[in-house]
């Protein structure tokens, strides 16, 4: 049941759409989107809540009556299939996942059962569920990667569509796993599938152990600033926003059995793009430039440290017609203000005080 690539004829309009891991950094950008954007959209959030899930993101839209949240499990079957009966979802968008490269190279076993098995466990009831109600046709699921399924590049190329996979540490081998059991339901079952991949995300409301909002923090208390070996190794940034809109972009018109590439067009070296949040934070607290720098710390690089990530979106703009709608430094200089105005967010996070969030607000429901 091999199935060719189609545009849709038009537009898609769905009314009932399943998010997983709507609480995270990204997800949680994602939901707010679509809810401004579409006026009659019904969103459910199934999310773990594990450490990286934060309900608090989405305080601003909990009490929105097309938005509903859902603690559990990608692999529960029967809590996936109970939710597919009750709202009659005619999309997903799969984003849950563990994304930390150096937790799965502590914890890889975690990355395999969620990123493979509960990818393929939502595939095989959104499967089931869209054959007895003989909608295949205009239901959609949609599966959210990463560009670390390809590997490193050298100093020259970009990652296109046809690239290779290569991944090279748990996380990414554990993604690169899941996209291809998605385009295997695809060509064995027919599943209506799309698979986008993305480049290294920043903005508001992103968990403070990854890069950019860290070494924010450590600028604002003064503290090192840990840079894995000599933070020449380069990546692609794009800013959430951008990203969600592209999500919404590729969920509506997207060509079915499609990959889309999602980068920012913007690579930097962790070196310069440490330099320059100490130049941005300084400037906002009004110290003196230069006044952070010598909190740079150079550690020991990390296994399995890819040198250079960057992505070719040329698909995506010549099919679809996105592009990125900020300049990096517009976009950094809005998530330093982000973080800088919501201490209260960062340090919730960061005490684990937010863990606390669903049980004072949800579990009286």
């Amino acid at each position: 049941m091999s199935q060719s690539l189609h545009a849709p004829a038009s537009p898609r309009s769905f009314q009932s759409v399943l998010v997983t891991g709507g609480a995270g950094f990204i997800g949680s950008h994602v939901i707010r989107r679509l809810l401004a954007e579409h006026s009659t959209m019904v969103l459910v959030n199934l999310d773990a809540l594990t450490y990286a899930g934060n309900l608090a993101n989405l305080k601003d839209v909990e009490s929105n009556p097309r938005y509903h949240f859902q603690r559990g499990d990608i692999r529960d079957e029967s809590l996936v299939t109970q939710l597919f009966r009750e709202h009659a979802f005619d999309a997903v968008i799969h984003l849950a996942a563990e994304s930390h490269v150096d937790r799965s190279i502590t914890h890889p076993l975690a990355f395999l059962e969620t990123n493979i098995l509960g990818t393929a466990n939502l595939l095989n009831v959104a499967r089931q569920q869209w054959s007895e109600r003989r909608c295949m046709e205009t239901s959609l699921f949609y599966h959210v990667s990463t560009d670390e399924v390809y590997g490193s590049l050298g100093a020259e190329g970009l990652f296109s569509e046809t690239t290779p996979y290569d991944p090279r540490s748990p996380y990414s081998a554990s993604k690169a796993s899941s996209d291809h059991v998605v385009r295997a339901y695809h060509h064995t079952y027919g599943m209506p599938i799309v698979i986008s991949n993305c480049s290294n995300n920043y903005g508001s409301h992103q968990f403070p152990e990854k890069l950019i909002p860290l070494m924010i923090r450590n600028i604002v208390d003064s503290r090192p600033l840990p840079i894995y070996g000599e933070g020449i190794n380069i990546r692609d940034w794009l800013w959430v926003e951008d990203h969600a809109a592209a999500i919404d972009t590729i969920l509506h018109t997207g060509w079915v059995g499609d990959t889309y590439n999602i980068g920012g067009l913007n690579e930097w070296r962790n070196i310069d793009l440490v330099r320059k949040l100490i130049e941005l934070v300084d400037a906002e607290l009004g110290r003196e430039p230069g006044f952070s720098d010598s909190l740079i710390t150079f550690v020991k690089d990390r296994a399995g440290h890819d040198m250079r990530y960057a992505i070719d979106a040329s698909h995506l703009e010549a099919r679809l017609g996105w592009k990125p709608s900020i300049t990096f430094e517009q976009g950094l200089t809005s998530t330093v203000q982000w973080y800088l105005a919501n201490g209260a967010w960062l340090e919730d996070v960061t005490s684990g005080d937010y863990q606390k969030y669903y049980e004072q607000h949800y579990d009286n429901r």
